[in-house]
Parts: C-alpha cells; sequence; structure tokens
C-alpha cells in the first residue's frame, strides 16, 4: 500500500494577506520565498530556515478566511498514482489527477477532497529550498511539526487517512482524539470531532529554550499566547499556542517523540488536565483556542 510520507505546506486564503505576511515573515521566523519560475506572482510563500522543504505557508488574498490546500508529500511519482488510485476507490471527489504541477517548485502530483471536504494535495519531486543549522536561542521554526483537523465523525477521518492515505495510529487521548504518524515521528497528523476544518498547524523548534525564546519575541510585539507554555502527553512534545491576525492556530512545539514504526504500540491516554499539559503551569487551555467552524472553502477548489 503505498502511503503519504510527510507534510509540505498549507495554503490560506486571508483577507488581510499583508497583515498575514508580517505575522509569519517578522513574527513567527519564517522566510518569505521569492517567485522564480514563473508561476503565480500573487501568492506568498514562506519557509523555514533549518529544512529544504520549499515552501510551508503559501497566502492567498481571498475575500473570506479559508484553507486552500494541505499539501502532504509521497516518495515518488509511482506512490503519488497509486495513492490516487486509492483515493478514488475510496469514493473522494478529484479536483485533478496526477499531473506536472504548475505551482511554484513544480513536481508531480494530484488534489483531491477529503470526505469532509477539505482540499488535500499529494505530490513528489518537488524543489528543494535552501537549509542552514539553527542555533540554540533563534527560537525559530526548523520545519513544520503536525497539523489537526477537526471532523464531524472524527473515527471515520482516522479510518480513512488509515487506510487510504497510509497514515498509521500512534496514540488515542480518550476516544476523541487520534494522533495519526506518516513516518517515525509520533505524529505528523491529529483528528478531534467538529466541524470540517482546520485546527492549528504546529512547527517543530530546536527545544524548550527555542520554544520560550519565539513566546518571548511574539509577547515584545503583542502577540499574546493563548495556551501554554506546557507538556503533552501523546507525542511529549512542549507545545505553546498562538493566533494569526487572520484568525488561524499555529503552534510552536518541540521534543516529539520518535517512534520504531515496527514496534510501537498505540496508547489510550486518559484525559485529564495533566495529560493534557504534564507541566500544569501554562496559561490558557484548549477553550481559549478559536472556536472551531466550517471551513467556507469545503468541496471548493481554490483554483491556484
Amino acid at each position: 500500500m503505498a502511503r503519504v510520507s510527510e507534510i509540505r505546506y498549507v495554503g490560506y486564503g486571508v483577507t488581510d494577506i499583508e497583515a498575514e505576511r508580517r505575522f509569519y515573515g517578522e513574527l513567527w521566523g519564517l522566510q518569505e520565498v521569492p517567485v522564480t519560475d514563473g508561476s503565480d506572482p500573487d501568492l506568498i510563500h514562506f519557509a523555514t530556515e533549518g529544512h529544504d522543504e520549499l515552501y510551508v505557508v503559501r497566502l492567498r488574498q481571498a475575500d473570506q478566511k479559508r484553507i486552500d490546500i494541505i499539501a502532504m508529500a509521497a516518495d515518488s511519482r509511482a506512490d503519488v498514482d497509486a495513492l490516487h488510485d486509492q483515493v478514488v476507490a475510496a469514493g473522494c471527489r478529484i479536483v485533478f489527477a496526477p499531473k506536472d504541477l504548475q505551482t511554484f517548485g513544480g513536481g508531480y502530483g494530484f488534489r483531491f477532497f477529503s470526505p469532509d471536504g477539505l482540499p488535500f494535495e499529494i505530490s513528489s519531486d518537488v524543489a528543494r529550498g535552501s537549509s542552514r543549522e539553527l542555533v540554540r536561542w533563534e527560537g525559530i521554526p526548523q520545519k513544520i511539526s503536525h497539523i489537526v483537523l477537526h471532523s464531524p465523525d472524527h473515527k471515520t477521518a482516522v479510518t480513512f487517512f488509515t487506510d487510504v492515505l497510509g497514515f498509521k495510529v500512534s496514540d488515542w487521548l480518550g476516544d476523541f482524539m487520534c494522533f495519526l504518524r506518516c513516518n517515525e515521528w509520533h505524529h505528523r497528523l491529529a483528528v478531534l470531532p467538529g466541524p470540517p476544518c482546520l485546527n492549528h498547524v504546529a512547527y517543530d523548534v530546536l527545544g524548550v529554550d527555542d520554544m520560550m525564546r519565539g513566546i518571548h519575541r511574539l509577547k515584545e510585539n503583542q502577540i499574546d499566547i493563548r495556551w501554554g507554555p506546557g507538556r503533552h502527553t501523546a507525542g511529549n512534545n512542549t507545545f505553546s499556542y498562538f493566533v494569526t491576525p487572520g484568525g488561524f492556530a499555529v503552534e510552536y512545539t518541540s521534543e516529539l517523540e520518535q517512534v520504531d514504526d515496527a514496534t510501537w504500540v498505540a496508547q489510550v491516554h486518559k484525559p485529564s488536565a495533566l495529560t493534557m499539559d504534564q507541566w500544569g503551569v501554562g496559561t490558557g487551555g484548549p477553550q481559549t483556542m478559536p472556536h472551531p467552524e466550517p471551513d467556507t472553502g469545503l468541496f471548493q477548489p481554490a483554483g491556484v
């Protein structure tokens, strides 16, 4: 069975692109990447400096806040073709079949809507960017760590991601949150009950010191922490959550657990305050995060 191997980027439609641009470029710690291959110049792309993924955030000026695309990687063109066949067999609506991509960085891929209507792309052979070794205390992201989604039928959504896209269950939090992996990291995706939408995107930083330095930078720029700092149990990663000017939740995280894919046994963690946050000293909580509502782009291709 072909499987997704990594998260590539998230594309957002935003109503104030300059505010979002400033957040990611000046405050969050990403690097704007100039388009060099003739693709759409109205899209803004940001990369992490610590990884060679060409970009991890794509912004587009839009009339309504929405998710334009959630892009995932496959290891080869053959895997892209096989995943396309698996998605078709699952009855998903295809936006376009595998082809050479015209988006920044090119590659080979296809797009589809999940059963809930969220837009996905799976691709291979995308151009790589530059990277450098980050230094302690810089407090900027290395790469995307994971994304979390809401689904009105979260257990069926878990079945889709495992049986169709090849994810594996790492752990559950009670019976309401599932953590899914597609490589050696404890989770690259998690699913919660709720209307179909994105919950948040998390970014790895070097360690706890870098997370705290990032929190400091945002605080100095009047961006308040919504929840954290803390440490989850599932995945054992540290966390701190914020909200962009456009209303999208983002997270600094570190020390996510690496697992042996062949031998890992999934656990069910009993929900409690100290399961959600092992430190128990941070501010806020899940109730302080943006209230989930159906994404405005469900089953509507962004067209770019």
